[in-house]
């Protein structure tokens, strides 16, 4: 095999198209997009199909914010359930009635973090922070609970238009 002449020209022996070995044209080309132009960045026009380019670098943008949503959920779920005690011992007058909407919103919070695929459960979890917003008639601690999540939840529908467009 022959050396590459001096102008910058390939050697005899190579093939049309292939880069030589450590020409460097090879860290190029896997950077670029497979039409050949440079990588598209978040706020690319619209291509040739019509078709928008994605507003982020998600791979699955829809997914992630499920998952945000569902996380939310979730973690209010066991924060919700491990109150119930320090509230009673903590001389809080949480009743049975107390107790039992703190179980049964934890569950509807689990149960709607599974359901995240489904286009109302966005409403619902909106639904379910001002039930927990609520839920403060019983104690001040649960109302308190109730905005935390509640701004949680915001930021969560913040980041998912964001996200989504």
């Amino acid at each position: 095999m022959t050396s590459p002449e001096p102008s910058g020209e390939p050697a005899p022996d190579s093939k049309p198209g292939v880069p030589a070995p450590g020409s460097g044209s090879a860290s190029r080309s896997a950077s670029a997009s497979p039409s050949g132009s440079a990588p598209s960045s978040a706020s690319a026009p619209p291509s040739e199909s019509g078709e928008a380019a994605p507003r982020s670098g998600l791979r699955n943008p829809e997914a992630a914010v499920r998952g945000l949503g569902a996380g939310t959920l979730v973690l209010e779920a066991i924060v919700l359930l491990l109150a119930i005690q320090p509230i009673r011992i903590m001389g809080g007058e949480l009743s049975g009635w107390g107790v039992g909407s703190v179980i049964a919103l934890a569950v509807v919070a689990v149960l709607l973090a599974g359901m995240m695929r489904r286009p109302w459960a966005w409403t619902a979890g909106t639904g379910l922070q001002a039930l927990l917003l609520a839920s403060g008639l019983f104690h001040w601690s649960l109302a308190a609970l109730g905005l935390i999540f509640g701004g949680a939840w915001v930021y969560a529908l913040y980041v998912r238009r964001t996200i989504l467009g």
